[in-house]
C-alpha cells in the first residue's frame, strides 16, 4: 500500500521560512519522480514542485522560482520543500504526491494527505 505522509507546515510570518518533509512507503521511491502540490482555499489545486527520481531534474513553478527548493534523500525514502521568503499567497494545504515514471512527466497517481501552512503576520 502507498502511504504519503507529509509533516512540517505551520504558522509562519512573511518572510519566514518553514521545510516540509514527505515520508514515502509501499513502493520502491527511488524509481518514481515525487511531487509536491497546494490547494488554497476556494482554489483549485496546483502543481508547487517536483524532483526526478534521481534527483538531477526538477520543475518549480514560476510563482515560487527563487524562493522554494524541492530535495529528496532516496535513502531515507524522503522529499523535502524548502519554502523561504514565504508570502500570504503561499497559504494553502500542501501535500505530496508519487509520479508515474521516473521522470519528470507531470503524471501522479497517488497524493498523501496534506500539511496546512498558513503565513500571516
Amino acid at each position: 500500500e502507498v502511504q504519503l505522509q507529509a509533516s512540517g507546515g505551520g504558522l509562519v510570518q512573511p518572510g519566514g521560512s518553514l521545510r516540509l518533509s514527505c515520508a514515502a512507503s509501499g513502493f520502491t521511491f527511488d524509481d518514481y519522480t515525487m511531487g509536491w502540490f497546494r490547494q488554497a482555499p476556494g482554489k483549485e489545486r496546483e502543481g508547487v514542485s517536483s524532483v526526478s527520481s534521481s534527483g538531477g531534474a526538477s520543475y518549480v513553478r514560476e510563482s515560487v522560482k527563487g524562493r522554494f527548493t524541492i530535495s529528496r534523500d532516496n535513502a531515507r525514502n524522503t522529499v523535502y520543500l524548502q519554502m523561504n521568503n514565504l508570502k500570504p499567497e503561499d497559504t494553502a494545504d500542501y501535500y505530496c504526491a508519487k509520479g508515474t515514471s521516473s521522470w519528470l512527466n507531470h503524471e501522479y497517481d497517488y497524493w498523501g494527505q496534506g500539511t496546512l501552512v498558513t503565513v500571516s503576520s
